[in-house]
């Protein structure tokens, strides 16, 4: 079976997300646009590619195909850790950010952890799986709106504003790894509803609205999970996922990936805080001639990507 081009394009404009969502896309023109993308529309980029993985996931139906998944996701991890180092070795908190991950490389050790627990549940019921799922997340999700209520004492309140309370491989990760297993478990078809892209529509207008009640209501602090994700992002997947275009080209797949391992490189660097005007368009005259030079690179030194 060849790859499906549509859900390679998708990775790339998920990886832009991420980008977009890193770089607080207009903030300071438009403060509370930038909100509903930043914490609404662009959150849905990390669960969907979990929820690719996951759907690919079902064929890791052996101890040395898991091994072999492992292996390729932790020293992808181990390798961008280590470029990365200068960034996190004097944070005074090392030992938790090789645990949980720098930064964006939290989605990596993030899978690789949600991995072994899915691999270990695979032969579960889906029902016990998908109730496991769900429990999971809304317990993540919980944590995470205490902590923006800032309802608690000053050091209970501290420990709930942790990103790694809330965003790690159990709370995110192992929720929309397993909805993705489950996806291809069942062979769920989302083609077979007429019109289903209103229904694509419908759940991430969903993601935005949530994110214009989190403003209003909850907090205007940054917020990585919303509880409509849940049913958005596995939605999104479905429905290009149905629009196969046959590929045995890994490039999109590779430059996805190159995208989101090193654009904060750029992001922490004196080019781009030096940047006082067009600031967009020439970090991205720098990213994408870069993410293409890491693909090609890695043709010749293999797991960089």
């Amino acid at each position: 079976m060849g790859r499906n081009l549509t859900i390679d394009l998708l990775k790339i404009v998920l990886a832009f997300f991420v980008v977009f969502l890193h770089m607080n896309f207009l903030r300071d023109s438009q403060p509370f646009l930038s909100y509903l993308l930043v914490n609404g529309l662009f959150r849905i980029a990390v669960p969907v590619f979990l929820v690719i993985t996951g759907f690919y996931f079902l064929h890791i139906d052996s101890l040395q195909k898991l091994k072999k998944w492992l292996f390729r996701t932790f020293l992808l991890y181990a390798i961008w850790m280590a470029i990365y180092i200068m960034h996190w070795k004097d944070n005074g908190q090392i030992l938790l950010t090789v645990i949980f991950g720098y930064h964006h490389l939290w989605y990596l050790i993030g899978t690789f952890f949600s991995g072994i627990i899915l691999y270990l549940l695979r032969r579960k019921s889906s029902k016990l799986l998908i109730t496991l799922a769900v429990f999971l997340f809304f317990l993540g999700y919980v944590v995470q709106v205490l902590g923006n209520l800032h309802y608690f004492e000053r050091e209970q309140d501290f420990v709930l504003n942790m990103y790694l309370m809330y965003r790690n491989f159990l709370f995110v990760c192992f929720p929309f790894l397993t909805i993705g297993f489950l996806i291809n478990r069942h062979d769920f078809d989302l083609s077979r509803y007429k019109n289903s892209y209103l229904l694509v529509i419908l759940s991430v207008s969903c993601v935005v609205t949530e994110a214009f009640f989190n403003y209003s209501n909850i907090s205007s602090e940054s917020t990585d999970v919303l509880f409509s994700l849940l049913f958005a992002c596995p939605l999104v997947f479905l429905y290009f996922q149905k629009i196969y275009i046959k590929t045995t080209s890994k490039i999109l797949a590779n430059l996805s990936t190159a995208i989101y391992v090193v654009h904060p490189l750029i992001m922490k660097s004196d080019f781009y805080a030096d940047i006082k005007t067009f600031k967009l368009i020439m970090f991205l005259s720098v990213l994408i001639p870069l993410s293409f030079a890491l693909v090609y690179v890695n043709k010749k030194l293999k797991y960089l990507l």
